[in-house]
């Protein structure tokens, strides 16, 4: 460590805990000054550490009460000097460092070092392991498309491969290179070091620190709501209050990047407290008509709502990500029995990021398509639809559209955006208002489809209506369509106006809505007559 008093703050740079691996040409490796950790060990300690000739790859100092003291490297672990650990080792780290919080975890200030505290029974430390901070420059150039793309990103992995480092420079880049509000929720001071100034490795963006770390969600929609972020930066995503606090934050339109318990997307999918970030899984049980088509039993698992996350990022090894750029249609996939076929990125030693496996999405496009078109007739004349068509909704259910595309398999998916839109469903009573948006959505002579409740049958029949698709069994869809819009009104008191139907369709909604104890009236005149129900 022969280098000049300037070059002291930049020393090296790199994850804790990482795994083997030498950095490439393309990235800078800075860690901060590692004299700063040696300088809180007993001295015994420190003179043995400073005779190691790989000193500036130490991973971490593990010192047990009664047990020989431990420097672990990436290929080797040494007992330092034969130094057994007794309290006077352990009390003088602990006076050197700052406070231990609830999560039994300390830090020096302005670095990236961490030390975590084992206790006993009466609380008393026994036991410390001090992880070497570091942080990588250009750590990301593996998945910069990704970061650059607005969406929002989950990263999961085993302790160790870089999950930190990784969100530690995605807050960097954004906020210096992109000029975005940025701000980190940093329960354990991992991400930007300890003390009141963050770490400057983290850029221009902002670092909200948290009490406790059950306060963490609490923090997060702070967050939000009090700083008007672009992006949040979150560090293990591990509670059902965390996983509905992001829910919460993407929602709002917020960029999500984020680390949460778990190797790989299975692992979330069968966790009940954080299923609800790829959108939660749900048993439903499908008509006999509906399974026969499918092929399945009449119990069959689906996904309850849209994901949090737009992207999962399986890191795998340091420089090996598995990459699911589109987790909706995986996870239905995978519901399905079908096992995902990430993205598989590798960088060479050279530095040059190499794509070892298409994803299947990206992959088969033009196939997918083909099969649509084939399963389902092109549009009627009139305005030409697109092969595949954005549907923007208006006051209509998110869910209830993307689980009507998904089970009649059509060629068409949600955008957020009206600029964009090929089709725009609109609910009756948002409508009958023509606000701004819906007469610009006019102006660009977009098809305006109108359902008057928001139930999934009508949803359902308009989705059908865009696509040209044979509605089937009237009979069954229309007292169908009665039994959505009876539980809406039980749940919420609002009326519900069904879709057009004959005199005996109409007759046996009536009878629907009398044994729920509903009011129920025909209005309109035909072809239009259609049942109106709402509570007595």
């Amino acid at each position: 460590m022969n280098k000049s008093a300037k070059e002291g703050e930049l020393v090296r740079l790199s994850e804790a805990t990482a795994p083997v691996k030498r950095i490439s040409a393309t990235q800078l490796q800075v860690t901060d000054n590692l004299v700063q950790l040696l300088d809180v060990l007993p001295p015994p300690i420190r003179e043995c550490l400073e005779q190691q000739e790989d000193l500036e790859d130490l991973l971490e100092i593990v010192l047990d009460l009664g047990r020989p003291a431990e420097a672990r490297f990436p290929m080797r672990v040494i007992e330092m000097c034969g130094i057994v650990v007794t309290s006077k080792e352990i009390d003088y780290v602990v006076s050197h460092v700052g406070e231990f919080g609830k999560d039994n975890r300390a830090g020096i200030e302005r670095t990236l070092h961490r030390i975590s505290a084992i206790r006993n029974r009466q609380g008393r430390i026994v036991g410390l392991t001090c992880r070497i901070g570091r942080a990588v420059f250009g750590t990301i150039d593996i998945i910069r498309d990704v970061v650059e793309s607005g969406k929002s990103i989950l990263m999961l992995g085993r302790p160790g491969v870089g999950k930190t480092t990784k969100l530690r420079e995605v807050a960097r880049v954004l906020s210096d290179e992109f000029k975005k509000r940025v701000v980190i929720v940093d329960t354990s001071n991992e991400i930007a070091g300890d003390g009141d100034i963050p770490h400057p490795a983290i850029g221009r963006a902002r670092r909200m620190q948290v009490a406790t770390p059950d306060q963490q969600h609490a923090v997060m929609i702070e967050a939000v709501e009090n700083h008007m972020p672009e992006v949040i930066v979150i560090d293990e995503i591990g509670t059902e209050a965390e996983a509905f606090a992001a829910r919460t934050i993407a929602e709002r339109g917020v960029q999500l990047i984020a680390t949460a318990h778990g190797n790989s997307l299975e692992n979330l999918m069968l966790n009940p407290t954080l299923s609800d970030i790829i959108g939660g899984i749900q048993t439903v049980t499908l008509s006999d008509e509906e399974a026969k088509r499918r092929g399945t039993q009449k119990s069959v698992l689906e996904r309850k709502a849209p994901p949090t996350f737009d992207v999962i990022i399986e890191i795998i090894e340091v420089d090996k990500l598995a990459i699911h750029h589109d987790v909706a249609s995986v996870v239905d996939r995978m519901l399905r029995g079908n096992p995902p076929r990430p993205e598989i990125r590798v960088r060479n030693p050279e530095g040059e990021v190499q794509v070892v496996q298409p994803s299947e999405i990206e992959a088969r496009p033009q196939e997918a398509v083909h099969r649509l078109e084939h399963e389902h007739p092109a549009p009627a004349p009139g305005r030409p639809m697109p092969s595949i068509v954005k549907v923007f909704p208006y006051g209509v259910s998110r869910n209830r559209l993307e689980k009507a595309i998904r089970e009649l398999r059509v060629p068409g998916y949600i955008t957020k955006d009206p600029a964009e839109a090929d089709a725009v469903i609109a609910l009756k009573a948002h409508y009958r208002k023509e606000p701004a948006k819906l007469q610009e959505i006019s102006s660009r002579q977009t098809p305006t489809y109108v359902v008057r409740s928001n139930t999934y049958t009508q949803i359902a029949n308009v989705v059908r209506e865009i696509f040209n698709i044979a509605t089937g069994n009237e009979e069954e869809e229309a007292i169908r369509e009665a039994e959505e819009a009876i539980e809406r009104v039980l749940e919420y008191g609002e009326p519900q106006e069904l879709n057009p139907q004959n005199g005996f369709i109409r007759r046996l909604q009536h009878q629907l809505a009398e044994k729920s104890h509903l009011s129920s009236e025909s209005v309109g005149v035909e072809p239009y007559r259609r049942v109106r129900i709402s509570k007595p």
